[in-house]
């Protein structure tokens, strides 16, 4: 058996110093630094933390339960994590377990990939009201999250409006309107699904503020709504352009024009058709969200007109019977103690990736909430790039020791780590507990978690 190397400050493998780096957040874009640093960097050893016992990031807790093939890039990151000079440390928190201060004293290199996993609010009339959720936050409950295990959204009421024109929208109406034998392979937990099961729901509305061209949606989600079982999507033939207008962006064209053709089929249904009607409306911006004794009885829409693409109030407003509201209309990242903040734009203050000397970032913590997984990967790519390129220039020294500093810390703070291996048990547990073809039951609860490690 290969002894893992433990970070000791000295190189196993020649004379090298060990270059001790630390990534913090073990989603795509940290798993793609990590594998790559690992690879390239001589006598480097790479520690990847996260605050959950459970690696992976939003591909397990924010990548749609249904899509089980995009949820299968974690083959790749598997390799990373099995790499000698790659190690795991889960379930803690940088800022509350150990410090930002702490990292940079014990590591030469620290890249922080924590994504952005907080909703922006509405910023309208209504918006704290019970039935009111973001999409980051409804994902991550039907997806097992442990900060949203308790969240148990309001979905007792026949209509319900989705706020955004992107495909987290639409996993969301999509997943709302499947029935129960569509999810049959889907890793949605069973609390979440028997939920939506329960659902007496028969109006879902995916609310635009813009148009059809200026949606970010991509046409593989949008066509995915022709097929549901027991529910028709519809869409309004006088919102759909007839042609992709001059000027417009070539390499969106192509896409615009399949969504386009989507769409027209959509208009053509009959909302007889199937006993859930899924709308897809644009130009219409919200502007309160109405209530009775507290919990949400309908949404206040505006509809607007566009303007050289911009959306542009009409005056004119619609009122929805619906008793459940979700915002798909961004995220921002957490601010972690210590390292520098942009608040207006939500995001890690840096330039190009470095936050300060020997501080790295990458991914949507970077450059906020744009682009899916292989735009993740180029942007960890370049900023891994960078990081070689600064180590090159200035060799780690040998003096910092990384692990073998911080889990002393941990230890003395009581801190239960949880190691690759340990990941290994609590996955394995997750698969023999399901039936049928669902690929695992997820554990929600940390406390669930450890306590297989005990």
């Amino acid at each position: 058996m290969t002894d893992r190397i433990t970070g000791s400050g000295t190189d196993p493998f020649g004379d090298n110093d060990v270059a001790n780096i630390a990534i913090i957040g073990s989603g795509p874009s940290g798993c793609y630094i990590a594998d790559m640093l690992a690879k390239k960097v001589p006598g480097a050893q790479v520690d990847i933390y996260d605050r959950l016992p459970t690696p992976f990031g939003l591909v397990r807790a924010g990548v749609a339960p249904d899509h089980q093939g995009t949820k299968n890039i974690v083959r790749q990151f598997e390799r990373a994590f099995q790499r000698d000079n790659v190690r795991f440390v889960g379930n803690v928190q940088i800022g509350t377990d150990i410090s930002y201060q702490e990292l940079k004293d014990n590591y030469d290199i620290v890249a922080i990939t924590t994504g952005a996993s907080q909703d922006r609010n509405l910023g309208i009339p209504g918006q704290e009201l019970t039935g009111v959720y973001g999409s980051g936050a409804f994902a991550a409950w039907y997806n097992g999250h442990p900060d949203q295990v308790d969240l148990n959204p309001q979905l007792n009421g026949k209509g319900i409006a989705i706020i955004g024109n992107g495909n987290v929208a639409l996993d969301i109406a999509r997943i709302l309107a499947k029935t129960t034998e569509e999810m049959d392979t889907a890793d949605i937990t069973a609390e979440a699904l028997n939920t939506i099961a329960s659902s007496p729901v028969e109006d879902i509305y995916l609310i635009g503020r813009r148009g059809p061209l200026e949606a970010s949606f991509t046409n593989m989600e949008l066509s995915e709504l022709a097929g549901l079982k027991r529910c028709v999507t519809l869409a309004n033939a006088d919102q759909i352009p007839t042609e992709i207008p001059e000027g417009f962006d070539p390499m969106a064209a192509r896409t615009a024009e399949a969504n386009l053709e989507t769409l027209r089929g959509y208009a053509g249904n009959d909302q007889q058709d199937k006993p859930v009607r899924l709308h897809i409306l644009f130009c219409a911006s919200p502007t309160e969200i109405l209530a009775t004794d507290g919990s949400v009885s309908g949404l206040r829409l505006e509809k607007n007109t566009l303007v050289d693409g911009r959306a542009v109030s009409s005056g004119e407003t619609v009122d929805l019977d619906v008793q459940t509201v979700i915002s798909a209309i961004g995220y921002h990242s957490t601010p972690i103690e210590g390292v520098p903040f942009d608040e207006e734009r939500g995001i890690l203050r840096n330039e190009d990736g470095m936050i300060e000397t020997g501080v790295y970032t990458a991914g949507w913590c970077k450059r906020g909430p744009q682009g899916v997984i292989p735009a993740n990967r180029a942007d960890a790519m370049a900023v891994g790039k960078r990081i070689i390129a600064d180590l090159d220039a200035n060799p780690a020294t040998g003096e910092k020791t990384g692990f073998a500093a911080t889990s002393a810390l941990l230890d003395t703070r009581n801190v239960r780590t949880v190691s690759y291996e340990d990941w290994q048990k609590i996955n394995q547990a997750e698969i023999d507990r399901t039936e049928g073809d669902k690929p695992r039951e997820k554990f929600n609860r940390v406390e669930e978690m450890l306590a297989l490690l005990d």
